[in-house]
């Protein structure tokens, strides 16, 4: 029996962890054309100021940086009940977040989840919970 192989990160959106307090993951397919997949699989690509909108009950994920291109939309694939659930979820306030790549298998796909932006005074917390955690370790 053939051992499945899991997904690996090509790329991480470790912004998005200390911007937004997030809610529930959901992987979703993209479409992409051909030299888009060559350089999301050599690692030219970055999830920063990326976001996901919903538009005709559809997912499109917005200003991702594919090597020297400029930012570009991409369409989403999910199932209704998925993008209607999002829909739900999505209330004043919150965003779709961009959370990681992955593209170890042969399929190229994208972990979002929905993040209701942080204010000041709890990023900073944030930060002083890390420190205390760093300190602990060492």
């Amino acid at each position: 029996m053939k051992k499945k192989k899991t997904p690996d990160s090509v790329t991480v959106n470790r912004k998005a962890k200390f911007d937004y307090i997030l809610g529930d993951e959901l992987t979703v397919g993209m479409v992409l054309s051909g030299p888009e997949v060559r350089s999301i699989r050599d690692h030219h690509v970055q999830l920063k100021g990326s976001f996901v909108t919903i538009r005709n009950s559809e997912l499109w994920l917005n200003n991702l940086t594919l090597g020297a291109e400029t930012a570009r939309n991409i369409k989403l694939l999910a199932t209704r009940k998925q993008i209607v659930a999002l829909e739900r979820e999505k209330v004043a306030g919150s965003t779709i977040v961009p959370l990681r790549l992955l593209g170890g298998s042969r399929h190229i796909k994208l972990v979002i989840a929905v993040g209701k932006g942080k204010k000041k005074y709890d990023k900073r917390e944030t930060i002083k919970k890390r420190d205390i955690d760093r300190e602990r370790m060492v």
